[in-house]
């Protein structure tokens, strides 16, 4: 017989297929949440906003310790509990204190956003916090730096469970780091689904010009370049395809480069003759809006060149929405689109872009069937059946806990 994991580890995996009810609780919890947050702009603090809505949704009592890399906008009093300020070793023993009096905390972690040698200031963070950890690993880097993976070797020792949001992450943490494969859990990316059933929206293109979408901040690497050309390749179709690219450049790039990755894709779409066919809307959108906005359109386009993301928060947002999507062929979308919700793609080929948008606009039964499919996977997506996967979590964890400490 095998031997029982240690405390701190649990057999339990909530995997992405889980699509049952989550167990009742007992109890409310009262959970840290450590990480970027509104009105940030970033990926780490959507998520980490949401999932703490739909926490407190259900009944739980959710404590904010916001993370300030120094770029921050001015902290709003009463959002957060505290500010763990990258540097402050002051900060680090106020917000460990304020965490310490919680059920359990969820760590978000991104190399870039803790202080120190990549991001190692988090560790001492975990070391002071006296409350079970849960770390939520939105990057596990496929060739780490040697510091890099001795930091997320160590987070991982140091941590009570370890969630990753997608199988191809599972498969890269415990093939290229030395982790306790018992304390690493599933929970998929959460996602708003639209207000209205994503059934409504008209998925023939009998009479119209399809419409194309990519959203989110702006900047070298979303690959719209790749979108563009393509586009031009389809000079043939009786109706071409209007392509939008909603957002706004990415603050960082902004920063060191202005607007000049979009400005570069407006001189493109000019040069290839597509430019009446491509439209840039830097419209701000709340959430509800922009959820309404990915709903509406037809297909989803992420054209990304990185071949190593393992969680992309857009993606999930895009089959949460009932759209299909054509995507390269990084490994959440190759592990999100199997089933049939869309089309992946090569890296930085233009061509075989046009050769899937072709393929979706020409043949309205394909684009029924992913779209019917996508729809399909959009429930399980939900934040609140999210956050009731990781309030089960929370819960089993300080029961194995309180066990063990009898």
């Amino acid at each position: 017989m095998s031997s029982s994991p240690p405390v701190r580890s649990s057999s339990r995996v909530l995997r992405a297929a889980s699509s049952g009810a989550v167990a009742s609780r007992s109890h409310s919890l009262r959970l840290g949440m450590v990480s970027t947050y509104p009105p940030k702009l970033c990926g780490l603090a959507t998520f980490a906003a949401a999932l703490a809505r739909e926490l407190v949704a259900a009944g739980n009592r959710v404590d904010v310790v916001r993370v300030d890399d120094g770029d921050d906008p001015t902290w709003i009093p009463g959002t957060e509990v505290a500010r763990l300020v990258n540097g402050s070793a002051t900060s680090v023993r106020a917000a460990a204190a304020q965490l310490s009096r919680c059920d359990a905390v969820l760590i978000q972690h991104e190399y870039g956003i803790f202080g120190g040698a990549d991001g190692d200031e988090v560790l001492d963070l975990m070391r002071a916090i006296d409350a079970p950890t849960i770390v939520v690993l939105h990057t596990v880097p496929l060739v780490p730096t040697d510091h890099q993976h001795d930091v997320l070797v160590e987070i991982s020792r140091l941590a009570n469970r370890v969630v990753v949001m997608t199988e191809a992450a599972r498969d890269r943490l415990l093939d290229a780091y030395p982790v306790d494969p018992r304390i690493v859990v599933t929970i998929p990316h959460g996602a708003t689904l639209p207000a209205a059933s994503p059934g409504q929206h008209d998925t023939s293109l009998a009479g119209r010009s399809a419409q194309l979408l990519t959203w989110g901040l702006l900047g070298p690497g979303k690959g719209v370049e790749h979108v563009i050309d393509a586009l031009g390749l389809l000079t043939d179709l009786p109706r071409r395809p209007h392509y939008t690219v909603a957002g706004v450049t990415h603050p960082k790039v902004f920063a060191a480069r202005g607007d000049e990755y979009r400005h570069s894709l407006i001189r493109q779409g000019w040069a290839t003759g597509v430019a009446g066919y491509v439209e840039f809307d830097d419209d701000y959108r709340d959430l509800a809006g922009l959820t309404k906005f990915v709903a509406s359109t037809d297909i989803v386009v992420l054209p990304y060149d990185s071949v190593d993301q393992v969680t992309s928060g857009v993606l999930v947002d895009a089959v949460a929405a009932g759209r299909p999507v054509i995507a390269t062929a990084f490994p959440h979308a190759v592990e999100l689109l199997g089933s049939g919700a869309g089309i992946v793609v090569p890296h930085r080929d233009p061509v075989a872009l046009a050769d899937a948008i072709r393929s979706m606009v020409t043949q309205p039964t394909l684009l029924a069937e992913m779209t019917a499919e996508a729809q399909r996977l959009a429930p399980t997506m939900s934040w609140s059946h999210i956050a009731g996967l990781y309030a089960q979590l929370a819960q089993d964890l300080s029961a194995n806990l309180e066990s063990a400490a009898m």
